[in-house]
């Protein structure tokens, strides 16, 4: 077959290249216009896009994998592996304890696992539902490609009219109480069922959800290895509705030692607890929660993880560049002697409030990028187990 991508071909036609692949995966029964392999279909299209135009270099245009430098760091989405396109089983159940009652939902990779998997608990944003932040997130099909279990619990309409985690009520902020205990309880539960690797259980969410997982990784630091955070909340930063509020807009309502983590007013008298690895996305131009809100979730961070024994400083490094669907950031990197990246911190310049490198069958999400699913999965699983050398 004529290699079309050759320098001596005299042309190439790429829209019926582009048409001939499509017409292949949709008689292998693959929809090309929604879900997963749109995104396939699209990385081609490109690709042939720029083969129209950069001659002997054509053939270059298809390489698609990630391009770093020290400085700038260009993502592209990863290409999606044959076992990406087998989706496994996506169940409901539902937990209860003294705190009350909560439905979840539990998606297990149809390929077996012959080690104990890992497992990311999502928790949803305001309005949100387990589905529709499984789609938004595309955690699902992460989960496929990696082999690790993913949780949604669900916040109940009983609970909260906005179906929004109580992150800010004082008794959904300590540990064996309201929510953080239900969510707790969930994650206990399914990691017993599913054999799960009890050092790598991780939590991340959108919003209100990011701000419960903060709270979480500060009442069950010893259940979490590791903390995601797009667009959230420090943690202690409200007491009720109106405080809610001020802390979303980038104001404080004067609680006492805010800025040191575990010493909130609705804890007083506990110590500070074993810090956790946390990975923060907030986009600056988020007017529902002020990316100011991330800048203090990081704080958080480093003070607590400067409060156990004898650790060294954390190194920050700085990088800049621009995802694949045109979104600049800036990535943050605070590595601790070792060169464990311990916190990340990534500023989606121009972002709004909304899952970065989202999809758009899910609500509250951005496509433009990058991709945090994929970053935040990639920071969880690369953290070395607790009491490792």
């Amino acid at each position: 077959m004529k290699n079309l991508f050759s320098a001596k071909a005299k042309a190439f036609n790429a829209d019926a290249v582009n048409a001939t692949i499509e017409r292949a995966l949709t008689r292998a029964g693959l929809n090309t216009a929604v879900g997963p392999m749109r995104h396939v279909t699209e990385t081609i299209r490109r690709a042939l896009a720029a083969g129209r135009t950069s001659g002997s270099h054509s053939a270059a245009a298809v390489d698609v994998d990630v391009d770093v430098t020290l400085d700038q760091v260009r993502l592209r989405k990863p290409a999606l592996s044959e076992q990406a396109l087998k989706p496994g089983s996506f169940e409901t159940h539902q937990f209860s304890n003294a705190a009350g009652t909560r439905a979840y939902k539990i998606y297990s990779p149809k390929a077996a696992s012959a080690t104990p998997r890992a497992m990311v608990v999502m928790l949803h944003g305001c309005t949100q539902t387990a589905d529709d932040f499984a789609a938004g997130t595309q955690m699902n099909r992460l989960a496929d490609t990696h082999g690790f279990l993913v949780l949604y619990p669900e916040q109940a309409a009983q609970a909260n009219a906005s179906k929004c985690w109580n992150w800010f009520q004082p008794q959904d902020q300590l540990r064996g109480d309201g929510e953080p205990s239900l969510i707790a309880g969930i994650a206990r539960e399914v990691a017993d069922k599913h054999g799960v690797d009890p050092q790598r259980i991780f939590v991340a969410g959108l919003s209100a959800g990011a701000a419960m997982a903060v709270v979480l990784g500060e009442t069950y630091p010893e259940l979490f290895a590791g903390v995601g955070a797009h667009s959230g909340l420090p943690y202690g930063s409200a007491h009720d509705i109106p405080s809610a509020l001020l802390a979303m807009k980038g104001g404080r309502s004067g609680i006492a030692g805010l800025r040191v983590f575990g010493q909130t007013s609705v804890s007083q008298g506990r110590s500070a607890t074993q810090a956790v690895p946390t990975i923060v996305f907030h986009g600056d131009r988020d007017h529902t929660v002020q990316q100011s809100n991330s800048n203090l979730i990081v704080q958080q961070a480093r003070d607590a993880y400067g409060l156990e024994p004898s650790q060294d400083a954390l190194h920050v490094g700085t990088r800049f560049g621009v995802a694949e669907g045109g979104r600049r950031f800036s990535r943050e990197i605070h590595t601790d002697a070792l060169g464990q990246a311990r916190i990340e911190s990534w500023t989606l310049h121009g972002g709004g409030h909304a899952w970065s490198g989202g999809h758009a069958s899910g609500s509250y999400t951005d496509a433009a990028g990058p991709d945090a699913s994929a970053e935040m999965v990639r920071f969880f699983l690369d953290l070395a187990p607790a009491g490792s050398a």
